[in-house]
């Protein structure tokens, strides 16, 4: 054995004697504090004594917490997150008592209740002890070999954090108002950093963006869910199977693996980007066999029991903080709001605590493991501001909190074996708004099926958008409805109705291919012209055999998609690139027979989603379509860079594929090429498993 590992063998031995002799004293000092935890005979010990029972009791401890809590964690996998929160303090405790038990003579006792708590404290205790060797162990080698932090030699490393639904403007203003300190010093004269806004496509969602930003394409994905006639599947980008798929025709399309081919590492995002590292990647949850498991990702991360503990805990605060918020916002009546009830509470704790802490730590664990790409989403600003408005004080909070975060990584990378640039980009944003059913009293679905004359429910048919179009119906067809209540007024199978934040999509499954206009007109002539007029909604866009595809609005406007322009007609309210955007996705293969943006008003900033959802992504209008990049001053332009990657120089980013192009020059510039992989073999990968598919064991693990 070489002098190397002779000496990473002391040291090892060396930290686990360290944390031992702190467990020790810390097992001690709580003996002290607590009543009822003892580690003495009824008749007292010695000194000695009592020291020995500590440092058996530490010593046991420590061995089942490395030997059984793993074990507890890969069976415990399969259980809901807030049931292993509940469950992490009582298995904890547990092994804590059986500890104790070990102990010769029977010398240690502890309470159940005070067992608990003296099990987290040691879990704590002992793992900060041990991140600090270790830390100091990679300063000390550094110091050594003279490599790492600022004086490290070689190219440094990309970290992309990609804050979910985080708008250029909310951005900004959260720098202004210090409720994200991070990124104000970031955007300060002296840090040095640039930050600019990217226009989205029409389809302003994770599932458009993200697939484009880390595959180069998102060419055919026209909202977040869409049907596919030929098939008859919906697809939902936050489904495994439609993720695993849409990254694999995205590889086809592209000839390419991704981003991240290159020693990269992808977290928490709903595609690999080609890395060979993965943790809580959807598309990879599809995939059977050993290890692929999307769960397998919190395995490296909750192994710790202090993390466990220290996770548990903050997600019951954050449940009890939801609960807190919802309630206020109901005795205040505030407005807009929605129903936050039921499992909401744990699954906006499960985004904004379990996701963002995995996902933290993965990166950290990437940091010092010297990768040369990580690319990870924390999802918790976008979670919460569906729910309770963008810009709402409970978002606020969300942002502080991730700004911390953030601050935790840049003081990681002072210490990495290599160097760090930190990117910050998001992938969309989000406009606020009354939902659609809110301000109306139907939903898109009702609106569509009262506009062909097919039965809606009665709540529907009392509203006035509902007997307007039933109206419609009426003297379109020149037939009265008997009763007050619809006939089916047409053998034709049911409309399957979808949404994507304001952006709906209507398909006509027994109309093969793409419907058009005339089709639609002969079969249910009032549906059109009621959901072009219609107050909530902006405008269609329906393919003509007369003219090709027309964009319809109210009052009659009808304008061929090939003579589209931004702020004319239907579009006046809408803002630049909106004519380009349909145009795009006019050409997808998949794009709906009827596609329906909501309207939008530019005095407010404020849509109506047709989802339940206060702030909303996924269609045109306001903030949603305006994220943002935000990069050190020493690297390209975006704009230089989309151009030299083969673009043309634009006056704007515009398109998640331009993203793709910017952030594959900027590690080009400091990693040389990355060579794209065959064909075959991409496509391969996409559904086999992408290479080197296992999570990293020291790092730990959204979409």
């Amino acid at each position: 054995m070489g002098d190397g590992r002779w000496r990473t063998a002391g040291s090892a031995l060396m930290r686990v004697i360290v944390v031992w002799g702190v467990s020790t004293i810390t097992l001690l000092a709580l003996a002290g504090i607590l009543p009822d935890f003892q580690l003495q005979s009824d008749d007292g010990d010695s000194v000695t004594k009592t020291a020995f029972t500590a440092a058996w009791g530490a010593g046991a401890f420590g061995l089942l917490s490395a030997l059984v809590w793993p074990v507890l964690v890969r069976a415990l996998l399969i259980v809901p997150a807030f049931v292993l929160g509940m469950l992490v303090f009582f298995l904890n405790g547990s092994l804590l008592l059986i500890a104790l038990w070990l102990i010769p003579d029977g010398r240690g006792a502890a309470a159940p209740e005070t067992a608990v708590v003296v099990a987290a404290v040691m879990s704590a205790v002992a793992s900060a002890t041990s991140t600090a060797l270790a830390v100091h162990d990679d300063q000390r080698r550094r110091r050594r070999s003279g490599t790492g932090g600022a004086d490290g030699e070689g190219p440094p490393g990309t970290v992309f954090i990609q804050l979910d639904g985080v708008g250029h403007d909310v951005l900004a203003q959260a720098a202004a108002d210090g409720i994200m300190p991070t990124v104000a010093h970031w955007l300060s004269d002296t840090e040095g950093h640039r930050l600019t806004p990217w226009r989205t496509d029409w389809s302003s969602q994770t599932g458009a963006s993200q697939l484009g930003i880390l595959h180069g394409s998102n060419h055919d994905v026209p909202a977040f869910r869409w049907y596919e006639k030929e098939t008859g599947d919906v697809m939902v980008s936050s489904r495994p199977a439609s993720a695993l798929e849409l990254q694999r025709r995205a590889i086809v399309r592209t000839h390419d693996g991704g981003l991240l081919t290159v020693d990269g590492a992808s977290r928490g995002n709903l595609f690999s980007g080609g890395a060979d590292q993965l943790a809580l990647v959807l598309s990879m949850a599809a995939r059977r066999g050993k290890g692929r498991r999307s769960r397998a990702g919190y395995f490296a991360y909750f192994s710790d029991p202090a993390n466990a503990v220290r996770t548990a805990l903050s997600f019951v605060a954050e449940a009890g903080r939801e609960i807190g918020q919802s309630t206020r916002a109901r005795i205040r009546k505030e407005t807009p709001r929605i129903k936050r009830g039921g499992l909401y509470p744990f699954i906006r704790a499960f985004a904004t605590v379990v996701e963002r802490d995995v996902v933290v730590s993965a990166v950290i664990g990437d940091m010092f493991g010297g990768r040369t790409a990580v690319y990870a989403d924390l999802v918790a600003y976008d979670e919460v501001a569906h729910h309770s408005g963008p810009r709402s004080r409970d978002a606020e909070k969300v942002l502080a909190r991730l700004d911390r975060s953030l601050a935790l990584i840049v003081k990681v990378a002072e210490h990495t074996p290599r160097d760090y640039r930190v990117v910050l980009l998001s992938d969309h944003g989000q406009s606020p708004g009354e939902t659609f059913a809110g301000a109306y009293g139907l939903t898109l679905k009702d609106l569509v099926r009262a506009g062909s004359g097919l039965p809606v429910p009665r709540r529907a048919q009392r509203t006035r958008s509902g007997s307007e179009a039933r109206d419609a119906v009426r003297t379109a067809l020149h037939r009265p409805v008997a009763g007050g209540e619809e006939k089916q007024l047409t053998k034709a199978s049911d409309p399957v109705v979808l949404a994507s934040g304001n952006l709906g999509l209507i398909s006509f499954p027994d109309i093969d291919g793409r419907a058009s206009q005339e089709q639609l007109d002969r079969r249910h002539p009032a549906l059109l012209g009621t959901l072009a007029n219609h107050p909530g909604i902006g405008f269609l866009l329906v393919h003509s055999e007369r003219d090709g595809s027309v964009v319809l609005g109210r009052d009659g406007a009808r304008i061929p998609v090939a003579e589209l322009k931004d702020g004319q007609g239907p579009l006046a309210p809408f803002g630049p690139g909106a004519a380009d955007a349909i145009r795009r996705t006019d050409t997808f293969p998949h794009v709906a027979d009827v596609m329906v943006n909501s309207m939008y008003d530019p005095a407010t900033g404020t849509v109506h989603a047709f989802e339940e959802q206060i702030g909303s992504h996924g269609g045109l209008g306001g903030e949603q379509s305006r994220p943002f990049l935000l990069w050190p001053r020493d690297m390209t332009d975006p704009l230089d860079a989309v151009a030299a990657e083969g673009g043309r120089r634009a006056a704007e980013l515009v398109g998640a594929e331009a993203v793709h192009r910017v952030l594959r020059r900027w590690l080009r510039e400091v990693s040389g090429p990355q060579v794209p992989v065959r064909t075959t073999d991409a496509v391969r990968g996409a559904g086999d498993g992408l290479p080197g598919e296992e999570e990293d064991a020291g790092t730990g693990a959204g979409g």
